[in-house]
């Protein structure tokens, strides 16, 4: 237990994206109505905290962890409305409906698709506000050393740092994970195109909703509404074998010329040939990779913890992964509290043992998101493996059945509860089951990338 009288606690948060904002604002809130005094210092590697990706689709569970801190209001006054529907998928030729998720958005806590660089400045602004952390820029992590009671942490600018905690929040390409495991990203067969346009540039707009998913062989266009309903996300993705996107990088300044867009979305419905029209001239064209399923996500008896993309990147086709990096953030915040403060209840005996309580909390829900991403997009663009010999119209039916409920449980699980019952003695293990489940909903299969520090 640490007493007000003591140092603080210092943790140090590795990125300084989405993620890594928001765990530094959840451990702030958790530790301060716990009355433990903490001190925490963001690194982020770029010269500035700027989001230069277009939109995210959080969730109602994203939304709804933003509001209990307090700044729900913030999010609802720039994000885009979903006017009912969460996506209409549409067939790619005419635009017939093959089936609407409804959400309700007329609640204060609702569906918040916005901008990544809206949330991000939102996020940083609550930071400095609240004194929750100091934040640092130009901060590349390369490694960190384990000192006993604490961890140096070393950057690329020959500079170190200490901390009691370090949480790794630098995305798929993490430098942290990449120092306790040996794997790679791995292509996921699929590249995308992005874009935003303003709504108010449509020359027309025959859909009741701006939520819409176009599906086809092999492809599908997505767009979705954002800033308030003034502009429109575009996100296209097309499958490829991966000798024909060698030269595609995995990178959101990555751009090609529009009339590849045009190109592989030749035969699409003229609502489709007229977003194309109106993105720019060199839209962004993204590689997708995918990681294998990490099983630790803890090391240095628990001075470092994996959070987000650096423990579970998955695949866009929920709309899933900031929310799940909040919901990471939520959980370690709790826990860290409770451990810090002293709680005698077994879970928080020591930091490992807090660490191991996130994991059992979130590990499960975070890779059956990662495996139903995979799975999602299989179906989206016909390419599931009961699909692959199916046409087109023989596939339609098998898209509707298959969307129709799969978000209930992203949107509706109730974390704090999972968490409570997982901290009284009920908590999550990773069974043979639960992976059973994730590789039949698509996962990479487990035991490459195996940690090569036991501590």
């Amino acid at each position: 237990m640490i007493s007000k009288t003591q140092e603080p606690f210092r943790i140090a948060v590795v990125g300084g994206g989405i993620g890594g904002l928001f765990c530094t604002l959840a451990i702030h809130h958790h530790c301060t109505e716990a009355g433990v005094p903490v001190h925490i210092d963001v690194y982020e590697q770029a010269s500035q905290y700027k989001e230069i990706g277009a939109g995210v689709g959080l969730g109602i569970n994203a939304a709804r962890l933003i509001h209990k801190l307090g700044i729900g209001e913030r999010l609802n006054s720039f994000a885009g409305y979903r006017t009912g529907v969460w996506i209409t998928f549409r067939r790619y030729d005419n635009s017939g409906e093959i089936v609407t998720i409804p959400v309700n958005d007329n609640e204060t806590i609702r569906q918040a698709p916005c901008a990544r660089s809206d949330l991000l400045d939102m996020l940083r602004s609550v930071v400095e506000e609240r004194k929750a952390a100091t934040l640092h820029t130009s901060k590349k992590c390369m490694k960190v050393d384990d000192l006993g009671q604490t961890v140096r942490l070393h950057f690329a600018d020959s500079s170190v740092a200490e901390a009691n905690l370090v949480i790794g929040c630098d995305g798929i390409h993490s430098a942290l994970r990449n120092q306790f495991v040996v794997d790679k990203p791995i292509f996921s067969g699929q590249i995308a195109y992005r874009g935003v346009i303003p709504i108010a540039s449509l020359p027309s707009w025959p859909f009741e909703s701006y939520s819409v998913l176009w599906s086809a062989k092999h492809r599908h266009f997505l767009v979705f509404p954002i800033a308030r309903n003034e502009q429109l996300n575009i996100v296209a993705f097309v499958t490829k074998p991966e000798n024909e996107v060698a030269d595609v990088k995995e990178s959101w300044t990555s751009v090609c010329d529009r009339k590849d867009v045009y190109a592989d979305f030749a035969g699409f419905d003229k609502p489709v040939q007229e977003i194309i029209d109106l993105m720019p001239e060199q839209p962004s064209k993204w590689r997708l990779n995918d990681r294998e399923p990490l099983n630790r996500w803890h090391y240095f008896d628990g001075k470092v913890m994996l959070l987000g993309d650096a423990s579970h990147a998955m695949l866009p086709h929920l709309g899933a992964g900031a929310g799940q990096s909040m919901e990471d953030g939520w959980v370690l915040g709790r826990a860290l509290s409770e451990h810090l403060s002293g709680s005698t209840k077994r879970h928080f005996a020591s930091l490992e043992t807090t660490a191991q309580l996130y994991q059992d909390v979130r590990l499960p829900r975070a890779q059956k998101t990662q495996a139903t991403s995979r799975a999602a997009g299989n179906t989206y663009e016909m390419q599931a493996p009961d699909m692959l010999d199916l046409g087109f119209e023989e596939c339609i039916p098998l898209i509707a059945k298959r969307t129709a409920e799969r978000m209930k449980w992203v949107w509706e699980e109730d974390l704090d509860a999972i968490y409570e019952r997982a901290r009284d003695g009920e908590a999550q293990k990773i069974s043979e089951a639960t992976t059973k489940q994730s590789v039949d909903a698509g996962a990479i299969p487990t035991g490459q990338g195996e940690a090569i520090a036991a501590k």
